[in-house]
């Protein structure tokens, strides 16, 4: 039996700097905020070219590299925007090649997903009762606090 752990790790807000690519929208388009104010995920194109959060790429290789751990995707997609599942695909395979092939996970339902560790923003989407550890990353724009994991080096810290 192999001692290798599971871990899920959400893209936006995570991985994906899904705040900086709603600001750039607004900023480009100054209709889009009052269209798209209270549904910003439904922009045209919103996921086709997010910047990654500082530290991401390099340290899920190192997760990767570390031969400890199995690496997931596991976002939603937004069924407002039937593009967003696309693009969020193409994203992972521009920035991470093979790494995540056949191993991405659309879901609203993180609940439902069996593993050892979540890598997550929110509670949103089954989070919060995900049955392994959750780590909360980063900017918790909901409560508008950093999570208990700010960075990817505190995540690195936790988990190498």
């Amino acid at each position: 039996m192999s001692d290798t752990k599971i871990i899920y790790i959400d893209m936006d807000g995570v991985i994906v700097d899904f705040q900086g690519q709603i600001d750039y929208h607004f900023e480009s388009n100054p209709d889009y905020k009052s269209i798209y104010q209270h549904n910003p995920d439904e922009i045209p194109g919103i996921f086709r070219n997010p910047k990654p959060i500082e530290g991401a790429i390099e340290s899920i290789f190192k997760l990767a590299d570390s031969g400890w751990y199995e690496l997931f995707i596991a976002t939603s997609a937004t069924w407002g925007n039937v593009e967003s599942a696309m693009h969020k695909r193409e994203w992972i395979e521009e920035h991470f090649q093979d790494l995540f092939k056949k191993k991405m996970i659309i879901t609203h339902r993180k609940d439902l997903l069996i593993g050892d560790y979540l890598i997550d923003d929110r509670e949103a989407n089954g989070a919060k009762d995900f049955k392994g550890e959750l780590i909360p990353f980063g900017w918790a724009y909901e409560k508008e606090t950093w999570n208990t994991y700010p960075t990817w080096d505190d995540v690195l810290k936790k988990l190498l």
